[in-house]
This record gives C-alpha cells, sequence and structure tokens, in this order.
C-alpha cells in the first residue's frame, strides 16, 4: 500500500471545528442553521460526538444554551444562521450574559469573497456579536477555524461564565487545510483576599445591623453551608440578590429571602443596614429609574465589603470567614414542614405553596412568572432540594427555551415552568423542541390575559394610562388558547382553573417521559 493511500484524508474547516469542539468536551449543540453553516452541518453528520437539537427560533436556540450551561456549568454549542439570525437570538445571549452562562456560538457568514458583493444577509456581525459577548473572533481561513474554536472554549469556560461567539466565513468551513486543535488550560479565578476577609470578620465582630448578601456561585449548596456557620456565631442577617441566574434551594439549604424586585419595598427592607458584605454580588440596584427614587437600594452611608467577585470561590470565602470568626465547625440548618397541597383559587402565595407541596425532589425551576409570582420563592423554603432559575437579564421570552436546555443538561430531572402567558409568546416554538426530544418539562402557563407588570410599572413611573395605553396591554380579543398552541407542537396539555386540578396535572405529568402543559386561569 503506498504512503499516499494509506494517509488521513484532508479535513475542511467545519471538520477541523466540529472534532475541535468534540475534543474539547463539548456535548451539545442547540442549532438553527442556513446555507453559510451547511458545511458545519454536514461535518455534524459525518462526525459522531455531537448532540444536534434543533429549535424553530434562534431565540429559542440561545435560550436553551442558556439554560443548559447553568445546569451543566459548561458550555454547549449555538449554530446560528449569519448576522440576522444572531439578531434574532440577542435577547436570550443578554439574559444569558447577565446570568452568566458558558456558551459558545457559531455564527454562518458570508465567504470573505462575496461579502463585499454586499448580498442580502450581510451585515456587520461583529458588532452585533460584541453586545453580548465576552469574546468575538472571525476565522477567515479554514487553517485557523480549529485553533479558533478551542480558544472560544476556553473563553467560554473562563470564570465565572463567558459568551463566546465565533464567527465562521463559508468558504473558511469548506475550504481544506483544517487543523484539529487540542484542549487550552483556562485560567483559574483570582485567589480570596486574606485580609479582606479579616476586615469583613472585624466588621461582623462590631457593627449590629450587617447583612449578608449573596449572589452567583455563593448560592450554591456548599458556599451555604459556610453561610449557617457564620449566622449561627454572629447572627447576622443573609440575603440574596434580587435577580439569580442558579439558587440552589429547599430542605438542607439556607431558608434565604431576595431583596425585593420593588424599589419601595427593597429600599425598606434594607433601611437599617449598616454594612453588606458581598459575596459574588454588588450592592443592590434598581431594575429601572423611578422618579424620586434613588438608584442604590441601600442607605446612602452603608458600607460594603467584597470578599469574593462572580466567578472567584465563593465557598473558600466564606469558609475563611467562618473560621476567622470562630464559627463552629458545621452549624444545622432549620427547616420545617413541607406545606399542604393548597385548594382553591389560585394566588402567588398559593401557587408557591402548590410547588413545594408537589414538586420532586431534584427538580429544576425555570421561574419566568413575572407579577405573579411576587411570593412563590419563600414558600418553597421547606420543598425537597432543587434549583431556581431566573430571567437574569429581563428580556423576556427565556421561561420555556431556558427550561428546555436545562432539561437537556439535567439527564432526567423534573423542570418546571412557572410561566406568564404573554412572555410565553415570545419563544412559544420552545414547545415542539420539548416534544421533539422528549423532554421532562412541565409547563405551567399562568393566564391572565394581559400584560400585568406593564400596568404596574405606568403607577411606578407616575404615568396615568388611558384606552389606547391599556389596549396595548390587553392579551384577549382574541383570547390565546394555550391547549390548542401546545397540541399543535406535539404537547400534550390541559386547563385548570384551581389550584387542586392544577397539583393533580401537574403530578401526572411528573410521571410521565415527555413535556405537558397545563393553562391555569388567574
Amino acid at each position: 500500500m503506498s504512503s499516499s493511500s494509506s494517509s488521513k484524508p484532508e479535513l475542511n474547516g467545519a471538520e477541523s471545528l466540529v472534532q475541535t469542539l468534540i475534543g474539547n468536551g463539548l456535548k451539545v449543540c442547540f442549532a438553527n442553521p442556513g446555507t453559510s453553516e451547511m458545511h458545519f452541518v454536514a461535518a455534524l453528520d459525518r462526525i459522531p460526538g455531537l448532540r444536534c437539537i434543533p429549535g424553530m427560533q434562534e431565540n429559542v436556540v440561545t435560550g436553551m444554551a442558556d439554560g443548559y450551561g447553568r445546569i451543566a456549568r459548561d458550555p454547549a454549542v449555538t449554530l446560528l444562521h449569519c448576522g440576522p439570525g444572531l439578531a434574532n437570538g440577542l435577547a436570550n445571549l443578554h439574559n444569558a450574559k447577565k446570568a452568566r452562562s458558558p456558551i459558545v456560538n457559531i455564527v454562518g457568514d458570508q465567504a470573505t469573497y462575496h461579502a463585499p458583493f454586499s448580498p442580502p444577509l450581510a451585515m456587520d456581525t461583529v458588532k452585533a456579536a460584541e453586545t453580548v459577548s465576552h469574546w468575538v473572533r472571525t476565522s477567515s481561513k479554514a487553517a485557523d477555524v480549529g485553533r479558533d474554536g478551542a480558544e472560544a472554549v476556553r473563553a467560554a469556560r473562563t470564570e465565572p461564565g463567558q459568551v463566546a461567539t465565533l464567527i465562521l466565513p463559508s468558504n473558511a468551513s469548506w475550504d481544506g487545510g483544517g487543523t484539529v486543535a487540542a484542549r487550552l488550560p483556562v485560567e483559574g479565578p483570582a485567589p480570596i483576599d486574606t485580609d479582606t476577609i479579616r476586615k469583613a470578620a472585624d466588621i461582623l465582630r462590631t457593627k449590629s445591623n450587617v447583612l449578608i448578601l449573596l449572589g452567583d456561585n455563593a448560592l450554591r449548596h456548599e458556599p451555604q453551608q459556610q453561610v449557617a456557620r457564620i449566622q449561627e456565631k454572629t447572627n447576622c442577617r443573609v440575603m440574596a440578590e434580587s435577580i439569580n441566574g442558579l439558587h440552589q434551594r429547599g430542605a438542607g439549604r439556607l431558608p434565604i429571602l431576595r431583596v425585593p424586585y420593588p424599589a419601595p419595598l427593597a429600599i425598606d427592607m434594607l433601611k437599617d443596614v449598616e454594612h453588606f458584605i458581598c459575596a459574588g454580588s454588588r450592592k443592590p440596584t434598581g431594575f429601572f429609574a423611578y422618579p424620586g427614587v434613588p438608584s442604590f437600594h441601600a442607605p446612602d452611608n452603608a458600607g460594603v465589603t467584597t470578599i469574593s467577585l462572580p466567578g472567584q470561590d465563593a465557598e473558600e470565602a466564606l469558609r475563611l470567614l467562618a473560621d476567622e470568626l470562630g464559627a463552629p465547625a458545621q452549624a444545622a440548618i432549620k427547616g420545617g414542614p413541607r406545606p399542604d397541597m393548597p385548594k382553591g383559587i389560585p394566588n402567588s402565595e398559593a401557587f408557591g405553596q402548590l410547588l413545594a407541596a408537589i414538586m420532586p425532589e431534584g427538580a429544576i425551576i425555570a421561574d419566568e412568572s413575572i407579577t405573579f409570582g411576587g411570593l412563590f420563592y419563600q414558600q418553597s423554603h421547606t420543598a425537597p432540594p432543587h434549583d431556581w432559575l431566573m430571567v437574569t437579564g429581563g428580556a423576556i421570552g427565556y421561561g420555556p427555551p431556558c427550561a428546555t436546555g436545562a432539561a437537556v443538561a439535567g439527564a432526567g430531572r423534573r423542570v418546571i415552568n412557572p410561566q406568564a402567558d404573554g412572555s410565553a409568546m415570545y419563544t412559544l416554538q420552545a414547545l415542539w423542541t420539548q416534544a421533539r426530544e422528549r423532554l421532562p418539562v412541565t409547563t405551567v402557563i399562568l393566564s391572565n390575559r394581559k400584560y400585568q407588570i406593564l400596568i404596574g410599572e405606568y403607577a411606578s413611573v407616575g404615568a396615568n394610562p388611558g384606552p389606547t395605553a391599556m389596549n396595548m396591554l390587553d392579551l384577549g380579543n382574541p383570547d390565546l388558547d394555550w391547549v390548542k398552541l401546545a397540541n399543535g407542537m406535539g404537547v400534550e396539555a390541559a386547563k385548570a382553573s384551581t389550584l387542586e386540578d392544577c397539583g393533580a396535572l401537574m403530578q401526572q405529568s411528573f410521571r410521565r417521559d415527555g413535556p405537558f402543559l397545563i393553562e391555569l386561569e388567574i
């Protein structure tokens, strides 16, 4: 046999990228491809190793990658079609960036020699990507694609989790000369500053109104055990930031309340705080500006000491602080009885009790309940251990895609998506992916047929809505039929008007292999 016949065939750029991504440990590709990405799609077909999951709109694709990254703590790949396809996915990439989710975007583009002719899909893809990405690069030739792919994975894995976008002109995909790149080392986070730990300990010893504010990875189970030690020693207050990418909650975790979203409630709750000790968090800041309301919701004279930044080892920082204080080696976290399943007409508090009463252990809550969900959170302290995800960037339409991606990463864990009806219409195509992949997602559409949050915001900003404004916030005329919408995408569904009917349907869904949707009248 000649040496030429035994040599390996030359790789094109797309093949080198797929092999690089697999070699770097990536497992899932959420995709909505077009013409410019066909060589990448062909490479996925020939090279096993990446599970390919389609989404019927790009904001579903990027939202799925966000949910996957939050649960897996590792990036998924998205495959998007040129600049306009990326633009369709920007809202959920914005949420992902705020959640610090690791994502690798592969965005096709015009061939380098074709772009100067200004074809219809040509746009400044780099500028669009920069708005939601920590790292952006264009691979202009096949020989660079594998190397750039490995760099993108390294960027995505950089703490506290980053969005990396690799733009791939179509000729860089189809040309030969591709080279597979090895896995690159990821630089670890900055070490914890022990001088700051000693300062925080002195503050806890000498001040009476100290609040430990937790965010980012400080809201995982292990750091909370260290906070329990500190709290037992000092009796300090502990809260979570208002909006968090992932909060591990339920039995065995601290019963932590969040800083309220409404500015007046937050300002009142924090008015006596002398000093904030921040672990993965920052001084409480308003979601919006309102006339006559300060941007910071903490007192002006309140001090701030940050013991860990997002991405740093919050568990180590809190353990060092507990040790510096001479806290007990372990502290019991006091729980309470799990609530009984409530009955009657749904309200926010009762639906939160319903979730706590029936959710299975290890459940994932992808919460986009918006206004109706104001009291959900505090009702589930005694539920079984679970993960709670939130719409971190405020761009609505996060819930169904995030729930879908979380279910892929959860590998059998039940995902519950309490979902506002107006927000769900932004990304209802995620139901199709849930049905196609037979994912264990229970969606509860909270159907009030109006944009209730915006009605509340009118009052907050001091505006006076009239008939035209209120008509724009009305989701009736015609009413949305969520059972028919779900059925049309292959998801079984039913309506409920009472808590006991909703609870019974949810429990039935937990015994199913695939998705189920409940339209709950509220």
